[in-house]
């Protein structure tokens, strides 16, 4: 239960947060004042931090009443996502993690970049590129290559559209380059890193494809150069994309 004088020293976000946990299963919409009260909060600081979540679509009005809005709703479908995904792949990134002693990463695609949702350490691994819920260029990574090659061809052309930019001297720039290769691609099933996200690292990734021919995410298995040979660990990430979709496809709980 918040204070009477718990507002002097929160921050922004805390006061959004009040706002949102205001809201109960069966209320039928709050108005300034009665929000102002369970938030515990000055009604002039909820009126505007109100009219700024509605203009975002995380809160709806209806006249004089608001009530949490529909992209809330969206947000949560896509945190259930990389929850299921994780559930059916961790089992099998530990096992991957122990065959090759090197770093596994689980993503997803957003936009043009890939989301790492889950991942498990090597021994003795350096700091990743990019932590858990950490993005990186679609083109610039062996994951974003897999998740690109079984996309729809036109998320790769907006991508292309929109400029490929250098992560490193290696990085993919030219469109015609990338289209070749996502063609190779989609064919193996394993796509290749060598330097193009960071400097000294390669990696080696695969598509999961749990429903038809569409991705939902993409594992990998990333080194340093010296430590990692991308076409040895080719066949095992590959075998692991494949368990992992059959474990989606199967419904089955970590």
């Amino acid at each position: 239960m918040r204070t009477a004088d718990w507002t002097d020293s929160v921050s922004v976000l805390d006061r959004v947060t009040a706002v949102f946990d205001a809201f109960g299963e069966q209320d039928e919409g709050l108005g300034i004042s009665e929000l102002a009260r369970r938030a515990n909060l000055p009604k002039s600081t909820v009126s505007r931090i109100a009219a700024d979540l509605v203009s975002q679509q995380f809160l709806d009005r209806e006249g004089d009443k608001l009530y949490l809005g529909v992209r809330l709703f969206e947000l949560g479908q896509t945190v259930e996502q990389p929850r299921r995904l994780r559930h059916a792949a961790l089992p099998v990134m530990n096992e991957l993690r122990g065959l090759t002693g090197q770093t596994v990463n689980l993503a997803i695609l957003d936009g043009s970049d890939v989301v790492i949702i889950a991942t498990v350490r090597g021994e003795g691994a350096s700091k990743p590129p990019a932590r858990v819920g950490g993005r990186l260029p679609a083109h610039a990574t062996a994951l974003g290559k897999a998740l690109l090659a079984f996309s729809p061809k036109e998320t790769s052309q907006r991508l292309a559209e929109a400029g490929l930019a250098p992560r490193t001297p290696r990085t993919i720039c030219e469109p015609s380059a990338l289209w070749k290769e996502l063609v190779d691609i989609r064919l193996s099933g394993i796509a290749f890193e060598r330097e193009e996200c960071a400097t000294g690292r390669v990696c080696v990734a695969t598509p999961i494809l749990a429903h038809g021919a569409l991705p939902v995410a993409a594992l990998s298995v990333t080194g340093s150069v010296e430590g990692l040979i991308p076409e040895q660990a080719g066949p095992a990430v590959r075998a692991a994309g494949i368990t992992v979709g059959r474990r989606l496809g199967q419904g089955r709980p970590a």
